[in-house]
């Protein structure tokens, strides 16, 4: 995968809007980003550009995500916030 594109995506990832979403999607990418396919970084990046309250509620559980985001990537992404939540 070209470096410039996950550069691109792991700022993205680090700079949300709102510290809360920069904080889970920022550790999130720093842990996965390499490891994930192309695909994987692809529909990482459509979450990321999803509006910052609703990615909150989506990963955190609050509400259900739309079935067109419901993913792998974002089951991923609700199991990381999970676990870092219960190291707290």
């Amino acid at each position: 995968m070209q470096d410039a594109r996950l550069k691109r995506v792991m700022f993205r990832a680090h700079h949300m809007g709102s510290n809360e979403n920069d904080i889970l999607f920022g550790d999130f990418a720093e842990k996965y980003l390499p490891r994930l396919t192309p695909e994987q970084v692809e529909r990482f990046e459509t979450l990321i550009a999803e509006n910052d309250s609703d990615l909150y509620d989506w990963v955190t559980g609050k509400r259900p995500a739309p079935a067109g985001l419901d993913h792998d990537v974002m089951d991923m992404i609700k199991a990381f916030v999970q676990s870092e939540a219960a190291r707290t």
